[in-house]
């Protein structure tokens, strides 16, 4: 007979793995949860965000999509805003309605992030004075649709790598001495969902995203002992011109919210999450995602880019029609 001890240790290793394993899933949703309830029983804990990180926000990408509501979203929140992106007009635009509507004050940028290494000197000028409280790594950009690497136009892969991936490094690079001489600040870096496997037909964007979830969670290691908040942010399909290429995505639903309902809630999560999806229902698919193999993750969404493709081509045919 096998005494009772040789079976315990295998049952409470194996209860220790799950619990691991159930929290690192469902992580994010617990976080919140905890957030949520903590300034009822830590009123110490319930601090604006201009409290915990300072009175300036800058926001990359800010004149579409996440980005423009993420600087709305800060500005209600009493915080002024750094605008950067490429169009001047679209950051005019932008600003006026934000010190309209908040009254806060707003400073613009324009800055191409396709054009790689030049830029920075500029941006570290123009930010140079300006207490940074809050660094919001949105500026991205996707493929025109999902296809072969071979097929995919070189100009393109490389704003891929810079934009996706420079923009956020070395932007986080220029404001970390700021935040670290004053202990305080936030670095909000958005990911994608489709940081959890390799993409095919969206190679490189996939690749982008994993290096950002890496970059991050590496920077929250680095970070903590100054007091420096580093969040990732995954999100998964939001309706947004990014993802322009499927009638599907852009048709939204409950899984799929537009970028007003998602920052609402990404913001916030911001002090009060390291690692979050964003967003309810992102968390619900986040999860059912990660417990299926590697493979599995990787045939399924080369499927499902087979299909975004598809719906390319119909709608391109349908625009040719209709000419």
């Amino acid at each position: 007979m096998v005494p009772a001890w040789v079976l315990v240790g295998p049952v409470l290793l194996g209860l220790w793995a799950f619990s691991c394993w159930l929290y690192d899933n469902l992580k994010s949703l617990v976080q919140l949860v905890i957030a949520v309830l903590t300034p009822y029983f830590v009123p110490a804990e319930n601090k604006t965000l201009m409290e915990r990180f300072g009175k300036w926000a800058v926001i990359t990408g800010s004149t579409d999509g996440i980005g423009r509501q993420y600087a709305i979203q800060l500005a209600a929140r009493g915080l002024n805003i750094v605008l950067i992106s490429r169009t001047v007009e679209k950051l005019m635009a932008v600003a006026s309605e934000i010190e309209q509507k908040h009254q806060v004050k707003t400073k613009w940028i324009a800055a191409d992030f396709s054009q790689g290494r030049p830029i920075y000197d500029k941006l570290r000028q123009e930010l140079e004075g300006i207490p940074v409280g809050i660094l919001v790594n949105n500026v991205g950009t996707n493929l025109e649709y999902p296809d072969d690497l071979d097929q995919v136009p070189e100009d393109k892969l490389w704003d891929v790598i810079n934009i996706n991936i420079a923009a956020g490094t070395m932007l986080t690079r220029i404001v970390l001495p700021g935040m670290k001489q004053r202990r305080q600040g936030a670095i909000v870096n958005i990911s994608s969902g489709s940081e959890l496997q390799p993409l095919p037909y969206m190679t490189a964007y996939a690749a982008s995203k994993a290096y950002i979830h890496n970059f991050t969670l590496a920077m929250q290691y680095e970070l903590e002992p100054f007091g420096i908040t580093c969040q990732l942010v995954s999100p998964m399909f939001v309706s947004t011109k990014m993802n322009n290429f499927s009638t599907t995505v852009m048709k939204g639903g409950l899984f799929i919210p537009d970028a007003e309902s998602y920052a609402k809630h990404a913001v916030f999560t911001l002090g009060k999450s390291k690692q979050t999806t964003g967003y309810w229902s992102h968390g619900i698919q986040y999860c059912l995602i990660r417990l299926a193999p590697e493979w599995v993750r990787t045939l399924v969404g080369g499927t499902m880019n087979k299909q975004f493709r598809k719906e390319y081509y119909a709608q391109k045919q349908a625009a040719v029609k209709a000419q």
